[in-house]
């Protein structure tokens, strides 16, 4: 019996893999059945939403309620003024958020939602523009629309073929793809869209500059070029940070002199008094501006494989220096 127990968990199992493998494959023809069926109205929808002065409006009921909160918040995140309204509280009093300047996104699958189409009329005769993401192209509110955009699917994932779930996704993607249209036509930039996304390692890789977590300038090691290494070695322990920049009389960078730099040189028998840090530095070393990112001095720590930079300004002087230990203390990396 214990064999026969175990047989059938595992034959269960196998079954429900199958099974989510099915809705994957169901979902994702939810998806990809969407690139055929774009036509000029998706261009129109863009285009209602570029030349409103307003703000968009989003709306569903149920699963597509669910659907439309993500998208408002994918539009808000991409430099389109946006937010939810639900069809039954819009039917007492939300409704008079929407002005003639705004632009109203329904979505409903059969496009036969009651709470949707009670408000429909009230949005037209305000002037609103209205966007219908539907599954039926000939349905009630798709007819009523300025721009209907298709976003059914042929079959759901669910076994019933009755809940909401392959329609869900492609309407989900159809929103996606809406507003990042919507995003490129702007020309929203980097810097705009980190304005949005404050908070989180997102925005930490988006705001935080380079001069954010270099620390202080005077703080930053330096040798001149005809130091002795002795001296070059007591600033590398007073800098902490396992390097020294070598620099010229007017505080240019001519070189770096590292941990890894000390270890070949006491393996050569150097001596410490009597050699001068311009024999024994590294040339050229890898700079960065204190106005990049820091997410863009990780990427070239990681592509040269070293664990510090230092810091300069247009002119090539030394301005700081920071390591990974700055970095993951920012929380940037």
């Amino acid at each position: 019996m214990p064999v026969s127990k175990k047989k059938s968990q595992s034959s269960a199992g196998q079954s429900a893999l199958d099974l989510a493998r099915e809705v994957l494959e169901i979902e994702a023809a939810a998806i990809t059945g969407l690139i055929a069926r774009l036509d000029a109205n998706f261009q129109r929808a863009v285009e209602i939403i570029l030349n409103s002065r307003g703000r968009v409006t989003v709306s569903g009921i149920g699963k597509s309620g669910h659907i439309a909160r993500k998208i408002a918040s994918t539009m808000a995140s991409t430099g389109t003024p946006a937010y939810f309204v639900h069809p039954a509280e819009a039917s007492h009093g939300d409704l008079g958020m929407v002005t003639q300047e705004d632009v109203f996104i329904a979505l409903s699958n059969s496009g036969e939602s009651s709470e949707l189409l009670a408000i429909v009329p009230l949005i037209k005769r305000r002037g609103a523009k209205l966007i219908a993401l539907t599954g039926k192209p000939q349905s009630s509110l798709a007819q009523q629309a300025d721009a209907h955009l298709y976003a059914g699917a042929e079959k759901e994932a669910c076994p019933l073929n009755l809940a909401p779930t392959a329609s869900t996704t492609a309407a989900l993607a159809l929103g996606d793809a809406l507003a990042v249209a919507v995003m490129q036509a702007k020309g929203v930039s980097r810097d705009e869209f980190a304005q949005s996304h404050p908070g989180g390692a997102l925005g930490r890789q988006l705001l935080t500059r380079v001069r954010d977590v270099m620390g202080n300038e005077q703080d930053a090691p330096r040798v001149s070029g005809n130091a002795m290494l002795s001296a070059a070695i007591l600033e590398m322990s007073r800098g902490r940070m396992g390097i020294t920049a070598v620099v010229d009389e007017a505080q240019r960078v001519i070189g770096i002199f590292t941990d890894g730099d000390l270890r070949r040189a006491l393996q050569n028998g150097v001596d410490l008094h009597r050699t001068t840090i311009e024999s024994v530095m590294t040339r050229n070393p890898r700079t960065i501006s204190p106005d990049k990112l820091a997410a863009e001095a990780v990427q070239l720590m990681e592509q040269y494989k070293v664990n510090q930079l230092l810091v300069v300004d247009a002119g090539h002087h030394l301005v700081g220096a920071l390591n990974t230990h700055a970095l993951f203390k920012a929380k940037v990396i």
